[in-house]
């Protein structure tokens, strides 16, 4: 009688997890694969802001200069 018992329990748990196996699987499929959720997009920058960052990057402008144009900008 125990090995019946176990042979049942162990056939359940193998069901059990091949449907959770098959569901996420379908879950998935259906949201483009996007299960983990929403990713963070970063914010799309002004073009005067990438234009100052990238002349920052390249060193035509000091960090000085930099962080007062940016006020400037964001006012």
């Amino acid at each position: 009688m125990s090995f019946f018992l176990s042979t049942i329990v162990i056939l359940t748990m193998v069901a059990v997890g091949v449907y959770l196996v098959v569901t996420v699987s379908a879950a998935s499929q259906a949201s483009g694969g996007r299960l983990r959720g929403r990713q963070a997009q970063p914010p799309a920058l002004d073009p005067a802001q990438e234009e100052l960052r990238l002349r920052y990057a390249r060193g035509e402008i000091d960090r000085e200069e930099f962080l007062q144009r940016k006020i400037d900008l964001e006012d």
